[in-house]
């Protein structure tokens, strides 16, 4: 479907992510605030020193993608499984539903 599915497996939802031509080490997951962002960063070559033996930095990018997606700020980061295999990161979130009790304000009277 090119980009994006999810797929949903009893208490998990599965995100699937297209990122060709990436590899495994550089592709990043990091969830915070209830956010799960994705970043993948590729071609990152970097220069240090000039003709005249300055040091400078240079850094190039020759692709980069970052995508995030809300996932609910009950989600620990250890609950979160992700595997990447043929140029596509599947994410395995837990449904946040199942935790979220009724907020109840009102106290019952015996």
């Amino acid at each position: 479907d090119g980009g994006m599915g999810k797929h949903a497996h009893g208490d998990y939802y599965e995100l699937d992510i297209d990122l060709p031509g990436f590899k495994k080490d550089e592709v990043n997951v990091e969830l915070k605030n209830g956010y799960l962002t994705i970043q993948a960063a590729k071609g990152l070559d970097k220069e240090e020193q000039d003709k005249k033996g300055k040091y400078i930095r240079q850094e190039r990018y020759a692709g980069a993608c970052s995508r995030s997606f809300y996932v609910g700020e009950d989600v620990e980061p250890e609950e979160v499984s992700a595997k990447f295999e043929d140029g596509i990161l599947t994410i395995s979130v837990p449904k946040a539903a199942k935790k979220q009790l009724p907020k109840q304000t009102s106290i019952n009277i015996l």
